[in-house]
């Protein structure tokens, strides 16, 4: 009788057992479907696109930038973070390599000062400060080119824009510099994102709106 009811017992407790492990496995894989990329760290391109006024084409993106806990804790003890916005349009040629139409490069400084608790988010000597750094990050996720001449572009040809934004690990501290070239918690770069531009679709949207 003792043995039967032990085995009993013990049947009992591998069938609660598999339960549980189902229980985790639907947690774990509808977090995975509902909340790919909640907590993920880095930087990934949400939206990009050109838009056409009277000064010309501009290319603006928005990105989804979620710092490494590291990352996050230097900038919290006074180190400052530079952000570096790349814009990049070409047109391709049969005969040659591709043309470089426009080359632009923005710098962003993401700054916190540990004395007023404030954020700041610097391009050059223009800067704007924010008390909490959800605010900040806004801002940082928003990244626009400088104006494109509108000749520069025919509007019955294809031209392929490109953008990203990345950390530049070279305006670190030097302790952190070698740091960061061997380690991913450092790693902050979305890698381009490419798209094909029709200025005479971007044109024409443009008169619509």
């Amino acid at each position: 009788m003792t043995e039967d009811r032990t085995n009993d017992v013990m049947s009992q407790l591998t069938l609660y057992g598999l339960r549980l492990w189902k229980y985790a496995l639907w947690v774990c894989f509808f977090t995975a479907i509902l909340c790919p990329q909640a907590n993920a760290e880095g930087i990934s391109v949400n939206k990009a696109e050109v838009r056409l006024n009277e000064d010309g084409y501009r290319l603006s993106a928005s990105y989804n930038v979620n710092l490494t806990f590291t990352a996050q804790q230097a900038l919290t003890s006074g180190v400052p973070l530079y952000f570096v916005s790349d814009f990049l349009v070409t047109r391709s040629r049969w005969y040659w390599l591709d043309e470089d139409v426009f080359q632009g490069q923005l710098t962003i400084k993401l700054s916190y000062n540990v004395l007023t608790r404030q954020y700041r988010i610097s391009r050059g000597a223009l800067f704007q400060n924010f008390a909490s750094f959800e605010e900040a990050l806004s801002m940082l996720t928003r990244q626009t080119s400088t104006v494109i001449p509108a000749e520069r572009m025919k509007k019955n040809g294809n031209y392929m824009a490109g953008v990203r934004l990345r950390l530049n690990i070279e305006q670190l501290p030097l302790p952190l510099q070698v740091n960061a070239l061997t380690s991913k918690d450092w790693y902050l770069n979305s890698e381009w994102y490419n798209w094909v531009i029709k200025p005479a679709e971007v044109s024409m949207r443009g008169k619509a709106e």
